[in-house]
């Protein structure tokens, strides 16, 4: 295998700098092809497919539960809790008020976020290489099992992935041509990425880093300046959001455990959805660093993908750990594109496409695992759901296990799958979430006295014991079992469902 047709140090042909200013006729012809399209097409359809099969888990169940509040319920709880998801949760807010919170519905925006991430992937490719690297990294991104997962995935995170596939692809155009119409959309990247997930902004240290390396070839000092003073005036929007993420990431993510060396290895795995796609991806992206020629743009796309990496993983060493594959998924696209140029480096030519082919049969297996309907969590909250809804009567209450178990959000699991006309009462909840302006309710105090006169409690806990109140906090057991008798009890995979009535 040779490597004798290299892309030049510009990431592009001679023809298309015959002009000195990038506008020669290669270059415009190829800016007139519709490969971004193409391939932001086919990511959509490849995460779309099937999106509605996989029951939602908490996370997800979390963002509907933010997006079916109304716009000022939401604000006030964004105060409180989960304010780094702000931006998505509002965007999904008037998406479900006008298609619906169906699974596919709520996981549609991220799937045509990643369709959009795909274009710029194609554009960032063509930029820095040529089209055939292009062409293999618009298929490479599309059918990546992690791209597919988090484009069905109602997060925020395809969101990220867009805003900083984004801001890479608009920083190599300012950087090549310097003015204030191409700073200023770079400045909207980079507070979009901000504003979707704050850990993103690791994203700006392998940009700075490729600045200075640009200045130090070409000594324009006005590119330096240009592109601190874009970058301050993009993270004013965000300031508000990291004072107030601050005060709140002690009860986000306190459980992120700090890294060990041996972690880059398991989050690698993870950013791709196979580990024999990742380990393909680290051999084909080493290749482009290996070239005589055209090293520049390899470089720089190293720098956009390990940066961030080695960045979290120093700074998680600190009181709070950031250390997550989904929080460093925004890292994905430059890795595709120095796999994909190592790929259309390989001579003789069919060398490459069998490379990409054999890709996208390793992805297969994990493309149907994604779209199991228990892949992301179980029927249980379905089925405790129609359970309910089977033998609903009007008044009934409702007790699902919460206190230290809130983390799971049983309620969301069952509360999601219920029927508009079945309507329960929270007997615990003194406060709802919605009045707590929290994703929790607050709990009575003196459980007994908030059963009123309730004459039927549906109490959703764990399976795997006979005590239909495992895990309820003590004074919630005793005051059921002192007035109320167990008159059903019913197991649904991990959940246990008693229907108990008032003892006569």
């Amino acid at each position: 295998m040779t490597t004798s047709t290299l892309p030049s140090p510009t990431g592009r042909p001679a023809s298309e700098r015959a002009s000195g200013d990038g506008s020669g006729p290669d270059r415009g012809r190829a800016a007139r092809r519709p490969d971004w399209l193409w391939a932001a097409v086919l990511t959509f359809v490849v995460a779309i497919v099937g999106s509605g099969n996989p029951q939602l888990w908490r996370d997800e169940l979390a963002s509907w539960n933010a997006a079916i509040r109304s716009t000022d319920d939401l604000i006030a709880m964004l105060g409180h809790v989960d304010a780094v998801s702000g931006l998505y949760y509002l965007l999904l807010h008037a998406w479900v008020s006008v298609f619906g919170d169906s699974e596919m519905m709520l996981r549609m925006p991220s799937a045509f976020a990643m369709a959009g991430a795909a274009a710029f992937v194609v554009l960032t490719a063509r930029t820095l290489f040529d089209r055939r690297t292009a062409v293999f990294a618009g298929l490479f991104f599309a059918v990546l099992p992690s791209v597919t997962r988090y484009g069905q995935e109602a997060r925020s995170y395809a969101f990220v992935v867009l805003a900083v596939t984004a801001a890479t692809w608009l920083l190599l155009r300012a950087l090549d041509r310097p003015a204030l119409r191409r700073w200023a959309p770079y400045a909207l990247a980079v507070a979009a990425a901000g504003l979707f997930h704050i850990v993103s902004l690791l994203f700006l240290l392998p940009h700075a880093l490729i600045v200075l390396l640009r200045w130090w070839q070409e000594r324009r000092g006005r590119t330096l300046v240009a592109f601190a003073v874009t970058v301050a005036v993009a993270l004013i929007p965000v300031i508000p959001l990291v004072l107030l993420g601050q005060r709140q990431v002690g009860r986000q993510i306190s459980w992120i455990a700090k890294p060990h060396l041996r972690s880059i290895a398991g989050v690698w795995d993870s950013l791709f959805g196979s580990p024999l796609i990742a380990i393909a991806v680290a051999g084909l992206a080493l290749l482009p660093l290996a070239w005589s020629r055209g090293r520049r743009p390899a470089v720089e796309l190293l720098l956009v993908g390990a940066a961030p990496i080695a960045a979290a993983w120093v700074v998680s060493q600190g009181s709070t750990s950031y250390f997550m594959d989904r929080y460093l998924l925004f890292t994905v696209p430059a890795w595709v594109v120095l796999a994909a140029a190592g790929l259309a480096a390989l001579r003789p030519r069919p060398l490459g496409v069998a490379g990409l082919a054999a890709v996208v049969l390793l992805s297969l297996p994990d493309q149907r695992q994604l779209r199991k309907d228990t892949v992301k969590a179980g029927r249980e909250g379905e089925e405790a759901a129609a359970l309910i809804a089977k033998g609903y009567r009007p008044g009934d209450g409702f007790v699902p296990v919460r206190g230290a178990d809130s983390v799971f959000m049983t309620d969301f699991q069952v509360e999601y799958f219920l029927p508009p006309d079945v309507k329960l009462r929270d007997v615990f909840a003194q406060r709802s979430a919605v009045e707590n302006d929290d994703l929790f309710p607050v709990e009575c105090e003196q459980p007994e006295k908030c059963l009123g006169t309730t004459q039927r409690v549906w109490v959703v806990t764990w399976s795997g014991t006979p005590n239909p109140y495992h895990k309820l906090p003590k004074a919630q057991a005793e005051a059921l079992e002192k007035h109320f008798k167990v008159v059903q009890k019913t197991k649904v995979h991990g959940l246990q469902v008693s229907l108990v009535e008032r003892v006569k």
